[in-house]
């Protein structure tokens, strides 16, 4: 009715004043004489239509009709036309049936080009156009295409920017009383449907007994081995509220019901703990804010939270029990993963201590079918240590954690110092390291990979040469990130195994005289020569390496050839001397 009434009043008030007054194009007197023209004055009138526009508008609870009342009295703001007109549904623009089709095609593709925004749109025969947005608190509600034949004055143009504003005004008033007529609807659909639901469980209640039932459903998902999705199924069968399981930490693990958030919230470590602290000190489920909520805490560790969502506080003394019998069942189940887990990592970690220590092939080959590793594929040895970090427990599982996320399939134990990966590819050159420096939020720390293992036999070998490369990149210029053994070139010939009595009397022979120096006066000769070499020869490299000025580094070369007898213009001298730099700083921790 309300619609009727403002297209009548809509029709009887442009067949009145729709045409415009046309200026007839004569000049005055003074004009002739070279003043400057008269600006025709914009329609007195244009004011009182926009008015009785906007009653019209704001009286039609139906997007399209608006639309379309819209685009009919965008005259009354100036001598302007509509070209089209778009509501936003679901995401898209649907074009307003009303618009023609001269230039439908090239007015649309121009509208969804914008992207949301305004912008000029270019019509044949029409000096100005404008795509213009009809928004309210939600964002884009539509458009407004816009043209006119010459250029809009200042005037003009405000009047049509009202029109807009009155437009989009009476869209958000229609759009929110429709998604209130809806949201009542399926209130009230749902509100049907939980008496219907609630009716049918008392009925079950009054029948067997709520506790048996409770009882009866916890023991058959107890025998379903269907985990944690079939305990919070059950939960929400019994209660009609959403179920749901986090972890410790507040992850959430499993849900079951209707209105689960997504993405679900990342949770604060800080006000997780408070919760957790403020559930245990009382006995039985906690309501928190629009939960209702139980620990899960076989043995007195706490290893999750199980929950209802009870936003208009429904819960009674039949929900709490339902939710007492899931908590304990679901205590067990956790209970049992976690066993599974350790006697699963126990398997891995003893399977991979015996390849790094050596044992008998066909009985390694055996063992890791059972734990569901193959260990048929050529293997790397890769070895992790981190500044700062012990390599206990929860530093072997964050390791475990970066690998899995990089793609790597390995066997994982750790030593006092450092973990060990029995990885069944070569792992990525960089992706390792960049993983575990996310998980520990620190990039102190190094990496060291085998060269190729193809038999169990040859793991304790390739063991040796990851811990080589790791003690490599720990005393290089760079000491963090990933060294791979069969990429160290002359260091592989330094590898363990060598005879350091031989390594240490060449050293001597090449730099006794300065190590001998640097020991009675204090000086640091090897360190400058080691530098120099380092930097490949570079003044300013070394200098700035050394924080010394270039002048004292030409000063200290010249002490060392003094010193020292050898000639580092000499090709052989300076080959000897870059070695022996090499083995005092990486073997003999000359560097320390």
């Amino acid at each position: 009715m309300a619609g009727s009434r403002a297209r009548t009043l809509h029709h009887r008030h442009y067949d009145r004043e729709s045409s415009p007054t046309r200026c007839s194009g004569r000049y005055s007197t003074a004009t002739r004489r070279g003043a400057r023209p008269r600006v025709p004055a914009p329609d007195e009138r244009a004011p009182h239509k926009l008015m009785a526009l906007s009653r019209a508008l704001f009286d039609t609870r139906d997007e399209g009709e608006i639309l379309r009342l819209a685009m009919d009295g965008i005259a009354a703001a100036g001598p302007y036309s509509a070209e089209a007109g778009y509501l936003r549904v679901d995401g898209d623009l649907v074009p307003s049936p009303r618009d023609g089709q001269a230039h439908a095609l090239a007015v649309d593709r121009k509208v969804r080009e914008l992207a949301g925004h305004d912008g000029p749109v270019t019509v044949p025969d029409r000096s100005w156009g404008r795509a213009l947005g009809l928004r309210g608190h939600g964002g884009l509600l539509g458009y407004l295409v816009v043209t006119s034949r010459s250029q809009p004055t200042e005037a003009e143009r405000s009047l049509l920017a009202m029109l807009v504003r009155h437009a989009a005004g009476a869209l958000t008033v229609a759009f929110a009383h429709r998604c209130h007529r809806e949201d009542a609807v399926e209130l009230h659909r749902l509100r049907e449907e939980r008496t219907v639901l609630q009716g049918q469980l008392i009925s079950v209640v009054a029948e067997l007994g709520w506790q048996r039932a409770v009882h009866a459903i916890m023991t058959e998902v107890a025998g379903s081995d269907g985990g944690e999705e079939a305990i919070t199924r059950a939960l929400h069968g019994l209660t009609g509220l959403p179920a749901l399981v986090e972890d410790r930490f507040g992850r959430l693990r499993s849900w079951t019901g209707p209105s689960r958030p997504d993405p679900y919230p990342e949770p604060d470590p800080v006000r997780q703990d408070e919760m957790l602290y403020a559930v245990a000190r009382e006995a039985g489920p906690v309501r928190i804010k629009d939960r209702l909520i139980a620990l899960v805490r076989p043995h007195g560790e706490i290893l999750g939270v199980l929950a209802l969502v009870d936003a208009q506080d429904e819960a009674d003394e039949h929900t709490v029990l339902a939710l007492e019998h899931a908590a304990t069942l679901l205590a067990l189940e956790l209970a049992h993963l976690r066993l599974l887990a350790e006697v699963e990592l126990r398997l891995h970690r003893e399977l991979a201590d015996d390849l790094l220590a050596g044992t008998d092939e066909a009985s390694a080959f055996a063992r890791s079918e059972a734990v569901g590793h193959d260990l048929h594929r050529s293997h790397y040895i890769v070895v992790v240590q981190w500044s700062n970090r012990t390599a206990d427990d929860y530093f072997a599982q964050t390791v475990g954690r970066a690998a899995s996320a990089v793609g790597m399939r390995s066997l994982l134990t750790r030593r006092s110092d450092h973990v060990v990966l029995l990885a069944d590819d070569r792992p990525p050159a960089r992706a390792l390291y960049e993983a575990l420096a996310r998980e520990t939020g620190t990039r102190s720390g190094a990496i060291g990979v085998s060269a190729q293992c193809n038999s169990p036999d040859d793991i304790p070998h390739r063991y040796q040469e990851a811990q080589r490369a790791l003690e490599v990149r720990r005393h290089s210029r760079e000491r963090y990130g990933t060294t791979f053994f069969d990429e160290l070139g002359l260091y592989r010939v330094l590898g363990p195994g060598n005879d350091y009595r031989e390594l240490e009397t060449f050293v001597r022979e090449w730099l006794g005289q300065l190590i001998d120096y640097d020991s009675r006066h204090h000086t640091a000769m090897v360190e400058t020569l080691t530098r120099y070499f380092d930097c490949g020869g570079n003044y300013d490299e070394t200098a700035e390496s050394l924080a010394i000025h270039r002048s004292t580094l030409r000063y200290r070369l010249q002490r060392i050839r003094d010193i020292s007898g050898n000639d580092l213009a000499n090709v052989e001298d300076r080959l000897n001397l870059q070695v022996a730099t090499r083995v005092w700083k990486i073997v003999l921790g000359g560097a320390e």
